[in-house]
């Protein structure tokens, strides 16, 4: 079984990119930890709230505004999107790290923008040279997909926070450090591995993404305890390391999934070369792929519709369909998910950005600013997962449309914000969980309805536009709402004791009344963000009525439980020449 031919089909096999994936993903979720350095940023930098938000802007906008690594990748092979990733994620939070420990000189505040953009820009790269590959491979499990890679993407924040104990003890600055160089590190260690496959349909494969899925709820479920545990005790360095190892081994523990199942295809190959060798080569027949058809020879009519391609962008296709980018761009249902996305999304996102400086505000001890930090990690992971596999359970089983379950989800947040509002002792303990879940659950629906709604053909750009609601709402909310809010009450506060700010000192607010009205703001624009997103649900309620993924249906048995295989000797040929033209669609 671990011949080097055998290793050698493991690690070109589809299920250990899905394996490398998880691992890529899993260290790609830096931005979420801001609230856990951004106390050290403010300090040493001498900033306000205002301009700390600002970063925080620039932060966001890079984390989210992939339409060029969505361009990129659609002219180019996945390893040179996560190398172009991993580069800019070490020079981006190098130099943070380098500015921030004085190590050179004090950087302009445009220059700190720029830094952040840079390394959070990184995270677009890693995303679509990992998740829009995988989704393009596994259209019929999009959702379970997308779950379980952006839920590894929430637990980012907790495993970060493990490793940056177990390497460097509680020193915060150096958690910088460790987030420029270990993701470079994951993605170039899998650079040849993740890439565009030939894929082999296996029967039941959801089931294997729920094995993967039962082992990342086992991580979240140990990281879980693990934080309840350091949040009442003190551990010494040697116990943060060997937590480190525990969680290092939870995370190679899919592993065994894979083996078992690249074995299974393995035997299932082998079996498929003997019937192959037995069988006429008269019976099998080629069947072209739709876009070489029409390469051959084309008609006067396309060459017309080629030439004027943009007389189509107000004539989209129904909807499931290929739409191009531009259809998808101007049209109203991209218009309504996008406002929808940034009144919800950027709600959430002010509050995991403000975390610190809100545990800071009501008087929480900075030890509770780790919990905090971990507790949005794993509710991340938990909202991400969850309705990515929910969402996909719903819809297959009673046709429950994703837009509606994005309308909920975003109810669901307003009350977290309350809680914030009003500083209920402790409540920032069921803020920080709610909050966590909300913006984790928000992304695997959004970029699973944009792949239903729009097609897989532009996928990797029309995801990545997708995004970018997420900032725009975080430069309205958290840089000119709660940022100057902020400020503005701790000025107020100075002058009640007779002081003037000195330049170059930062500005600090305590009390409840802090960040009270920007939440009661962000309160209101999340529930105009829900009535927006029912506006989509009614347009697209017939669209979630209907079977959505018929085109990717492979030819099936009379029971409909199992795909055919290679193998089977109660069949003829033509079930192999389907699936090759299958997979010929899915590489394209």
């Amino acid at each position: 079984m671990l011949s080097l031919p055998f290793i050698h089909h493991v690690i070109t096999g589809r299920w250990f990119m899905i394996f490398a994936s998880c691992l890529i993903m899993a260290v790609s979720g830096a931005t979420y930890m801001f609230g856990l350095y951004s106390n050290e940023v403010k300090t040493s930098l001498g900033y306000d709230q205002s301009t700390l938000n600002l970063i925080s802007f620039f932060k966001d906008l890079g984390a989210n505004l992939g339409i060029f690594s969505g361009l990129i990748n659609e002219i180019s092979p996945p390893w040179v999107i996560l190398a172009m990733g991993a580069t800019m994620n070490f020079i981006g939070y190098f130099m943070i790290w380098l500015s921030v420990t004085s190590r050179i000189a004090k950087p302009q505040v445009w220059q700190m923008c720029l830094y952040f953009y840079i390394g959070a820009n990184s995270q677009s790269f890693a995303n679509t040279g990992a998740l829009v590959n995988c989704v393009k491979s596994f259209p019929r499990s999009r959702g379970s997909v997308i779950g379980l890679l952006k839920g590894y993407v929430g637990l980012s924040g907790a495993i970060f926070t493990q490793f940056y104990h177990a390497f460097y003890g509680d020193d915060s600055k150096a958690l910088i450090f460790l987030i420029g160089w270990l993701p470079a590190a994951i993605s170039f260690v899998f650079l040849p591995t993740v890439r565009v496959l030939s894929i082999t349909p296996q029967p039941k494969e959801i089931k294997v993404f729920y094995q993967l899925l039962y082992i990342s709820l086992g991580v979240a479920g140990f990281l879980m305890v693990l934080i309840i545990i350091q949040n009442k005790l003190s551990f010494t360095r040697v116990e943060y390391i060997g937590d480190g190892m525990v969680v290092l081994l939870l995370l190679l523990l899919p592993l065994g999934v894979v083996f078992s199942e690249e074995f299974k295809l393995w035997k299932n190959q082998n079996q498929n070369q003997t019937f192959t060798n037995h069988a006429g080569a008269a019976s099998v027949v080629e069947l072209p792929q739709p876009e070489e058809a029409h390469a051959v020879a084309p008609t006067h009519s396309e060459r017309k519709n080629n030439n004027s391609c943009l007389k189509n962008v107000f004539k989209p296709p129904k909807r499931g369909e290929d739409y191009t980018i531009f259809q998808a761009l101007f049209s109203i249902d991209m218009l309504i998910l996008f406002i929808a996305t940034v009144f919800g999304v950027g709600g959430t996102l002010t509050a995991l950005d403000n975390l610190g400086q809100i545990g800071n505000s009501l008087g929480y001890p900075r030890k509770s600013l780790t919990t905090f930090v971990s507790l949005v990690s794993i509710w991340n992971y938990l909202g991400r997962a969850s309705s990515g596999f929910a969402s996909e359970y719903l819809l297959i089983k009673y046709k429950f449309p994703r837009p509606l379950l994005l309308t909920l989800v975003m109810l669901l947040s307003c009350v977290g914000h309350i809680l914030i509002a009003f500083g209920i002792p402790n409540s920032l303990y069921f803020s920080s969980v709610i909050i966590g879940f909300c913006f984790g659950a928000i992304w695997p629906l959004m970029f699973a309805i944009i792949s239903e709604i729009f097609g897989l053909k532009y996928y990797s750009t029309l995801y990545n536009f997708g995004a970018v609601a997420s900032p725009v709402g975080s430069y309205i909310l958290n840089v000119k709402v709660t940022g100057y809010l902020y400020d503005k009450e701790a000025l107020k506060q100075l002058g009640v004791k007779g002081l003037i700010r000195q330049k170059g000192k930062d500005l600090t607010c305590v009390g409840v009344q802090c960040y009270r009205m920007a939440f009661l703001i962000i309160t209101a624009s999340t529930l105009v963000g829900c009535v927006v997103s029912f506006i989509l649900v009614l347009r697209t309620r017939n669209f979630y009525k209907g079977d959505i993924y018929e085109k990717f249906r492979v030819l099936e048995l009379d029971t409909g439980e199992s795909l055919p295989t290679f193998g089977s000797t109660s069949g003829t040929t033509t079930t192999t020449n389907r699936v090759e033209e299958q997979d010929k669609i899915n590489r394209k």
